[in-house]
């Protein structure tokens, strides 16, 4: 995998052929798998449609005509081209469009909270999409011999546990085959649905829009209800922009139009066929094409596309966690590389044992993919609909386009994700409120630490002292210097770290050459490392250092350091320390947060990943000097 920043020359040839095929695996399995479940549950007795020959057709309508608005021009032509240098993804969408430091209660401001609910709903689809995947795949075994039926779930449960067992040691060996096999599964599902085509070609006769309006028209509610069940063909689609950063637009585009789109709309049209002729195959359409000798291999197969579509999710939630590191919206967390060649492979302990112990628990609760179905798409739904109010601001003040196109465009879609919202609404009593609930817990954690850091960066600030007087103060006493280098990390360049202020009234001394660090992050996914050092030299020993990183990279304080040639500045290994506060906080009755949120940050404070380590920074090479805070 690759980054595709901001003027990257486009892949070509060989390449751009093997970064669509790595594309396959990593962008498209969530999407690819939906052909297990997503014609049933289109069909289910709770939506009294009955499986004539009209309202097969119009349900294959919907499902041709969501996948070429949604997916192949709202999302492959418009959201795409979105891309915060290089990187997709909603929080990457939301960093683009509004500035971290915003107001409250400005526009700006709600948009940040839009675009902060839509990343916490993306952990309860986390949640969710290994478990439909891998239950309707292992449930193929029902249709070969009812001797299966009371081992899907155990069976389930076990590969959930292997796969998310298999985490920490990367999936550098086993990702070069994710593309391949999902190629295979595409091939086989395409070749499927030629199959049952080739019996009742008529079937095409679907992409006409006018069946699907039919089927409005003639089931009323019901076939309004059936949207949500159809959305499960496009529930894959934020992955194409979540992913845009490994892969960029070319190979992720040619994917879909190329083999995805076209193995997607035969498989559908195929089951679509076989329902008109044998009614009977509505409660697994999708296995009831697989000829008998052929059921196995193919159960092998989806299954195997199932754990790779939960390999990309699981990849996302590590990738989205440390973004929302980086921008300062959730605790620091342990962040583990198991790569030594691709960054971007990253493992996060705390992440993924919370997935692995809520996929296990949603399995035992839903038991079968159709109870769990009806828990899918509220989520989704929602971060679409959010996405295509943030891609509104994109259009005006990015791409320049009138005012009249960009309500135009954003209107429509957003008429086509709402339609697909309100359908899926009714979800919520039946499992829909799981993925809700989740997210509305994710998201308070996230504004509530984003707050209280904002809050204890200002209660430092109003008694720090600016650096300019430290040094005044420091050129009329002088204390007395030590040999070496001292680093103190503070998060305002402009003020004089407490850390330091503390040392010397403790210590009574400096080192000869003391250090100001402030390490930022920017609104951009990487920074260029020839911009990431910013030098100051204060005189009398005294330097001023910025380091800053996007928030798609690990700071790694030591290294940026070892690239600072100034003359005088010693900032070998050896001879370096590094001093850093550590703040007890002690809730108040001030006025900024309600109180029992201030609990709640300071546990999170507490459990949160110790400076150093986050840092880089050499343990023993470091002194943390404490400092009581009324929040």
């Amino acid at each position: 995998m690759t980054q595709q920043g901001h003027g990257a020359e486009a892949p070509r040839g060989r390449y751009l052929a093997l970064l669509s095929l790595a594309a396959l695996g990593v962008v498209y399995g969530d999407i690819g798998t939906s052909v297990l479940y997503a014609v049933r549950e289109s069909f289910h007795h709770t939506h009294g449609i009955h499986p004539t020959r009209d309202n097969v057709l119009g349900v294959l309508s919907l499902i041709f005509w969501a996948l070429v608005l949604v997916i192949s021009i709202k999302y492959a032509v418009f959201v795409l081209r979105a891309d915060n240098r290089g990187e997709g993804g909603i929080l990457a969408l939301t960093s683009l469009v509004t500035p971290v430091g915003a107001m409250r209660r400005s526009p700006r401001w709600v948009l940040i909270m839009l675009g902060l609910f839509g990343t916490a709903l993306l952990y309860g689809d986390g949640m969710i999409t290994p478990v439909i995947s891998v239950l309707s795949a292992v449930e193929g075994l029902e249709v070969a011999t009812p001797f299966f039926e009371p081992y899907v779930v155990p069976i389930t449960i076990a590969i959930l546990i292997a796969l998310f067992m298999m985490q920490s040691r990367g999936t550098a060996s086993v990702g070069r085959i994710f593309g391949p096999v999902t190629l295979v599964w595409f091939v086989t599902i395409a070749i499927l649905g030629i199959v049952n085509i080739v019996r009742d070609p008529t079937v095409f006769a679907a992409i006409n829009p006018l069946y699907g309006i039919r089927f409005f028209i003639h089931n009323g509610w019901n076939g309004f209800l059936v949207l949500g069940s159809v959305f499960l063909v496009v529930t894959g689609g934020e992955a194409l922009y979540a992913d845009m950063g490994h892969f960029g637009r070319r190979p992720i585009r040619l994917a879909w139009y190329w083999v995805v789109l076209p193995a997607l709309l035969l498989n559908y049209f195929g089951q679509g066929a076989l329902i008109i002729h044998r009614p009977e195959a509505i409660d697994n359409p999708f296995f009831r094409m697989v000829p008998g000798w052929a059921l196995y291999p193919v159960v092998v197969i989806g299954t195997m596309a199932a754990v790779i579509a939960s390999q990309a999710l699981i990849t996302g939630a590590f990738s989205l966690t440390m973004q929302a590191v980086q921008l300062g919206y959730i605790p620091r967390v342990q962040i583990d590389h198991t790569s030594a060649r691709e960054r971007g492979q990253i493992y996060i302990p705390q992440v993924n044992w919370l997935l692995m112990l809520s996929c296990i628990g949603l399995t035992l609760g839903f038991r079968d993919s159709t109870h769990v179905a009806a828990a899918y798409g509220v989520a989704v739904t929602t971060t679409m609909v959010i996405t295509t109010l943030l891609l509104f601001r994109v259009e005006r003040e990015r791409w320049k386009w009138p005012l009249w196109a960009s309500l135009l465009f954003t209107g429509f879609f957003l008429a086509v994700d709402l339609a697909f919202w309100g359908a899926n609404i009714v979800k919520i009593p039946a499992g829909g409120w799981f993925p809700l609930v989740v997210g509305a817990v994710i998201f308070v954690a996230m504004t509530t630490w984003k707050t209280g850091r904002g809050l204890l960066a200002a209660r430092l600030n109003a008694g720090t002292m600016p650096i300019e007087l430290f040094l005044a103060d420091v050129a009329r006493n002088p204390p007395h210097r030590v040999p070496g280098t001292a680093v103190f990390m503070y998060g305002n360049p402009a003020g004089t770290p407490p850390a330091l202020l503390h040392s010397l009234k403790h210590y009574k001394v400096l080192h000869e050459r003391t250090v100001f660090l402030s390490v930022t992050t920017e609104e951009v996914p990487h920074v260029d490392p020839a911009e990431r050092v910013a030098v100051a030299e204060l005189g009398e020993g005294f330097y001023r250092i910025t380091l800053a990183y996007g928030f798609m990279e690990d700071p790694d304080v030591p290294e940026a350091l070892s690239t600072v040639q100034v003359p005088g500045l010693d900032l070998g290994p050896a001879r370096t320390s590094y001093f850093l506060g550590r703040e007890t906080l002690i809730p108040s009755e001030e006025p900024g947060m309600a109180r029992w949120r201030r609990g709640l940050f300071a546990i999170m404070a507490r459990n949160a990943r110790p400076a150093t380590a986050f840092f880089g920074l050499p343990a023993n090479r470091v002194v943390e000097l404490g400092a009581q805070i009324r929040l």
